[in-house]
């Protein structure tokens, strides 16, 4: 015998198998005993006549395997299995027959027991193999069981926030075309605590919000979808400016699920005729594009929401927009990268540098552009999420 031969044996034996024989014939029983002694398996055996005794010692220490005989006092047949496996579902069943019921054996497999064996035809080593592949198998099928839960569970997830994520409500002559870019830093998430939206109403005003909940976590995702339809909402009641932020505010204070938890929030409204409100609390100024030049809106910052609850104050700022601008509204993942291997991170400046290199300065091109550079030049060392918004006026 080879060395790793002599290594693997402890390993093969060290395994201890909890087996509870459910038997009402001592000499059966017996048996099986003699079976297992004859075998390599570390057991620690437990006998029931009946199938209530055996139940009721499930309650006290669940077996890893359970060696069901078909034909006992209080229960027979595939019966007997649902009741063992409703006891006790994560113990692979070995169910017992006679030589002439190996009928009944398959039947109790395809009820979901792992295995039969033939009372006459049993020998140590086949009770050895059975119930060591009966409790792997058992296993394999919970972790496929769980796999495919966690599977359907992701996809209901998935559904879900495909539903919560804004979708624009403008008219055909809107005169405003938004373009979106909405990335989760969370893997594998569709939402994130950045959000966005653009409502248009019944005046021809387009308004817009974007905002960032501190964090990262599915808490915070939840409550930038509730801030995104509370702004809605208002929007559409005929709530603007500081006074909408007041009551978003009120909305963060009430839903939040920690005190520390705050959000900035930019929210503009653009008339058909170009003149610009914008009120911001603590968020990045929205930039105005015209061609490859990019500049901030000259907005006062405000404070973020949730900071000083009830205590802050918004200030609107009233502005013209030209014909032929764009407005870019962004989240502080788009800023907040490095550009190299030291500390210096893009900012608004360069962010304005970026811009100016883009081959196409206007909509899903100009942002795939910023993604992308943005992106490079961080090469993986900040992950944020970012929400992007370019608003521009078809003039």
């Amino acid at each position: 015998m080879s060395d790793s031969d002599t290594a693997e044996t402890p390993a093969l034996t060290a395994v201890s198998y909890r087996i509870l024989l459910i038997e009402d014939d001592p000499g059966d029983a017996l048996l099986v005993e003699e079976y297992l002694a004859d075998s390599s398996l570390n057991v620690d055996l437990q006998w029931a006549q009946t199938l209530a005794d055996g139940m009721a010692g499930v309650g006290r220490r669940a077996p890893d395997c359970v060696l069901l005989d078909l034909h006992l006092p209080d229960a027979s047949g595939t019966g007997a299995v649902a009741r063992i496996q409703s006891a006790c579902p994560a113990a692979a069943v070995i169910v017992l027959t006679g030589l002439a019921d190996a009928g009944a054996g398959v039947e109790a497999v395809a009820a979901g027991a792992q295995d039969y064996l033939v009372k006459g035809t049993v020998t140590g080593e086949l009770l050895d193999r059975a119930v060591r592949y009966a409790v792997h198998r058992k296993h394999a099928e919970r972790t496929a069981a769980e796999l495919r839960a966690n599977q359907h569970r992701a996809q209901e997830n998935s559904r879900l926030e495909r539903s919560l994520l804004p979708v624009p409500m403008l008219s055909a002559t809107a005169g405003v075309t938004p373009t979106s870019c909405y990335l989760p830093g969370r893997e594998g998430a569709l939402l994130a605590g950045d959000f966005l939206d653009v409502v248009e109403t019944a005046d021809g005003t387009v308004h817009a919000v974007i905002g960032d909940v501190s964090g990262h976590g599915p808490d915070e995702a939840g409550i930038g979808v509730c801030l995104r339809i509370a702004w809605r909402t208002l929007i559409l009641g005929g709530h603007r400016g500081s006074g909408l932020l007041a009551l978003m505010e009120q909305i963060l204070v009430a839903e939040r699920t920690y005190s520390a938890m705050f959000a900035t929030v930019a929210t503009l409204s653009l008339a058909p005729a170009g003149r610009l409100d914008i009120t911001r609390a603590g968020h990045d100024t929205p930039l105005i594009v015209e061609g490859r030049t990019a500049r901030p809106l000259p907005a006062p910052a405000g404070v973020a929401l949730g900071l000083i609850p009830g205590g802050s104050a918004w200030h609107t700022a009233h502005l013209e927009l030209p014909p032929a601008a764009t407005l870019l509204l962004y989240t502080d993942g788009l800023t907040e990268g490095h550009v190299g291997p030291g500390r210096e991170r893009l900012g608004t400046e360069g962010l304005i540098s970026v811009i100016a290199a883009a081959p196409d300065p206007a909509g899903q091109a100009l942002i795939d552009h910023l993604t992308t550079v943005t992106r490079e030049l961080d090469a993986g060392r900040h992950l944020d999420d970012v929400a992007i918004l370019l608003l521009t006026r078809d003039i």
